[in-house]
């Protein structure tokens, strides 16, 4: 097996979180059943547009989040201002999706409000999205990933089970990171988060975790435990659980992983994202399946782009070694209001899609 490098590992989980963003976004908010019948099941292609594929705000806000961590590696007030600024002009450029309290966050922001203050009561799913990145460049420096987490859920959400979901996430990626496919023990990386965890909830979510893993049930399984049968939704209480459940059981297999958990229905390019990003970063970017790379269409943040992205974070966070100080990496800002246009346009072609059969029976 290929010894993964530093770059390899956070190229894989960049480009991961891109991969299961694309694949999951046609399907996103339909049900299980529906989906299948609209796009089939496994093996998963790009089905966005013309066989292609495009992510969504999950992986605008993973290379948001890498972008901040190059402007401001050292204290988690300045990424987090730096974060701020990046969030305010990404709203500007017009994205066809933004979660609701993300989005009453950034206005915050545009008022005034600083960083430590613009959250919203909210326990959705959006600070999950920056968690994987996080994990991985500071697996590390595990003192610091706490401080880096709060600050960049605090952005956007206030509530204390956004934040811990968001943590734990970001130690499974960092796991991923520090043991990779060759050496990661999914019982043991279970047994650290559940000594992590805080609340009663994420306690006894994560203690179901275990009971299903250890009798072998399937994702589907899984999801049904928690009342998901029709798919899950972005709150944290499901996303985390399922998404760390998905990638444990199949910790070495960035494929299956990817295509269960985008398959449970949902809000499945949230989820897809999520685990692409955790599988990603255990089996490196040599990991992630040609075609799914080659099929998709995006930019400016092309997969060259993100590419070069972790090239600077590796130098920035080397692990272990004298860090480099590169800066963020120059985006060309005016394509992402023609991206985002066209994004648009293909997103209201896929909802008159969904109004016409075949139709899912309710489960």
């Amino acid at each position: 097996m290929l010894t993964r490098t530093r770059q390899d590992i956070i190229a894989g989980a960049l480009l991961g979180t891109l991969v299961g963003d694309a694949l999951g976004l046609p399907r996103e908010g339909l049900s299980r059943v529906r989906a299948r019948r609209l796009f089939g099941g496994a093996p998963l292609r790009h089905r966005l547009v013309l066989g292609r594929g495009l992510g969504s705000d999950d992986t605008e806000h993973a290379c948001m989040t890498g972008q901040a961590l190059l402007a401001a590696p050292e204290d988690e007030a300045d990424f987090a201002r730096s974060l701020a600024w990046r969030l305010r002009g990404w709203l500007l450029t017009l994205p066809p999706g933004v979660g609701w309290a993300t989005l009453r966050a950034i206005m915050k922001l545009w008022c005034g409000f600083p960083p430590e203050h613009s959250g919203i009561a909210s326990a959705g799913n959006g600070p999950v999205m920056r968690a994987p990145l996080l994990g991985v460049c500071l697996a590390h420096q595990p003192e610091r990933l706490g401080a880096f987490v709060r600050a960049s859920t605090r952005l956007t959400h206030r509530e204390p089970r956004a934040e811990e979901g968001a943590l734990l996430v970001a130690r499974a990626a960092a796991q991923a990171a520090l043991h990779g496919a060759s050496e990661l023990d999914a019982s043991a990386v279970l047994r650290e988060l559940q000594d992590a965890a805080v609340t009663p909830d994420f306690r006894e979510a994560l203690g179901t975790v275990r009971a299903h893993l250890e009798r072998g049930a399937s994702c589907e399984e899984f999801a049904a435990t928690l009342g998901l049968e029709r798919g899950v939704t972005g709150y944290v209480m499901h996303t985390v659980p399922v998404a760390l459940y998905v990638w444990l059981r199949h910790p070495r297999d960035f494929q299956r992983a990817v295509e269960e958990v985008v398959l449970l229905g949902g809000d499945s390019d949230t989820t897809g994202a999520i685990v692409g990003g955790l599988a990603g970063a255990t089996v490196g970017a040599g990991g992630i399946p040609t075609e799914w790379l080659s099929g998709l269409a995006e930019w400016p943040r092309s997969v060259r782009w993100m590419e070069s992205l972790a090239e600077r974070l590796a130098r920035q966070f080397p692990g272990g070694e004298a860090a480099e100080h590169t800066g963020p990496l120059p985006l060309f800002w005016p394509g992402l209001w023609v991206r985002n246009l066209g994004l648009l346009g293909v997103v209201l072609a896929h909802g008159f899609r969904r109004l016409l059969p075949p139709y899912g029976r309710a489960l």
